[in-house]
């Protein structure tokens, strides 16, 4: 048998790996990854002392109403950052989940927390019944589609007795627990908490697990990689086996379940709504804050909902001036930093001027050759006496 023969009947081996990779870093100040586990453990603690600094009325219900914006924030990023899809209408999962909680609270009796089922479960279906005919739409004509329904969704609720009309619903009721209520508040180490400091708590505990953690983790996997791939080509992902509707109507449902969320306890919050609570102009902001924070990033998200939760709150000074530099210094940003604040491939500037380490070539050329001659010729021999 000839040689080539041998050659080409031989089983092969994946050669390996020249050199072996670096493990990742994981400092503080070495690594992305480090750096932001290390800010939103700082962030953590600045939540819990802030009501030791200041637990004025004012200053909690701002705080509050912060920390609802970033929940929905987070939602829509999972929307237009991570599928790609530009939803104007995102506002009507807001109300739908301050709705249902409302109804279900103030006409049936329900407490708050055996509501939550049931406006996580009414969320899925507006996702579902808004999303199916909507997401075969691309580009613009999803855009204005999805305006449309926000629109349908504020126009039923002032028109429907159930909802109380123009009115809205008024005298919804706290979390209940028990004999206890976060109306009762809490007092700990002879320190007393009251009611407004205590929802703070309680909110800024839902948004740091289900909207910061939730939807960080969901961007890293199986599925994530989908909506990054649904967005950046669709066509391409399609072929590259993807379900592409699947995908885009997931990250849908769960953008509603989100913005559902934070629309129950928005509700709780405020004791009352209306339908003029959930007009376009929210959506607009809504999508701006994912916008200037950078489209798919979760610092950036969180930093641009604060931003627009809380700059009109800091320029109230300036009274009717005040959404005139808001909207200058949204120019502004938007002019300096087109790729939002902390854009999703942001790399910190001390990482920059890092030079690459070249690899340990103590493994290089660990494989061992190929079959010599010598090898070859035993095996032209063996061949031979068979």
């Amino acid at each position: 048998m000839s040689r080539s023969a041998l050659t080409r009947d031989a089983a092969l081996r994946a050669p390996s790996p020249l050199f072996g990779r670096p493990a990742p870093a994981r400092g503080v100040f070495t690594s992305n990854t480090g750096f932001l586990r290390a800010l939103g453990g700082l962030g953590i603690v600045l939540l819990a002392v802030l009501p030791f600094l200041d637990a004025s009325r004012y200053t909690i219900s701002i705080a509050t109403s912060a920390l609802i914006y970033v929940m929905l924030a987070m939602g829509l990023n999972v929307v237009v950052g991570y599928a790609g899809l530009l939803d104007l209408g995102y506002i009507a999962f807001f109300a739908v989940g301050a709705y249902v909680s409302g109804i279900f609270t103030t006409v049936l009796g329900w407490p708050m927390w055996a509501a939550l089922p049931a406006t996580v479960l009414a969320c899925i279906l507006a996702g579902i019944i808004i999303g199916a005919p909507t997401l075969r739409l691309r580009s613009d004509y999803l855009a204005i589609v999805t305006l449309g329904f926000g629109e349908i969704i504020r126009i039923t609720a002032n028109n429907l007795e159930i909802t109380g009309g123009p009115s809205g619903i008024h005298g919804i009721p706290t979390w209940t627990f028990g004999g206890w209520s976060f109306a009762d508040g809490f007092t700990i180490f002879g320190l007393h908490f009251p009611e407004r400091v205590v929802f703070y708590y309680f909110v800024a505990i839902v948004v740091v697990l289900v909207g910061v953690i939730g939807a960080g983790r969901l961007a890293k996997g199986k599925l994530g990689r989908a909506w990054k791939a649904v967005r950046d080509d669709e066509d391409a992902a399609e072929a590259m086996g993807i379900n592409t509707y699947i995908a885009k109507i997931t990250a849908y449902i769960i953008g509603a379940v989100w913005a559902g969320l934070a629309g129950q306890l928005m509700a709780t919050h405020l004791s009352a709504i209306s339908p003029n609570s959930f007009m376009f102009l929210y959506s607009a902001l809504i999508l701006m804050a994912v916008v200037l924070g950078g489209m798919g990033s979760t610092p950036g998200v969180i930093i641009g909902a604060l931003f627009v939760s809380l700059a009109p709150e800091l320029l109230r000074d300036f009274s009717e001036w005040r959404f005139l530099i808001f909207g200058v210094l949204l120019v502004v940003v938007m002019l300096f930093r087109p790729a939002g604040l902390w854009p999703a491939t942001a790399v910190l500037p001390w990482l920059k001027k890092k030079r690459p380490v070249p690899p340990a070539t103590a493994g290089f050329m660990a494989v061992p050759p190929p079959t010599s001659n010598e090898d070859l010729e035993t095996i032209d021999d063996e061949e031979e006496e068979r």
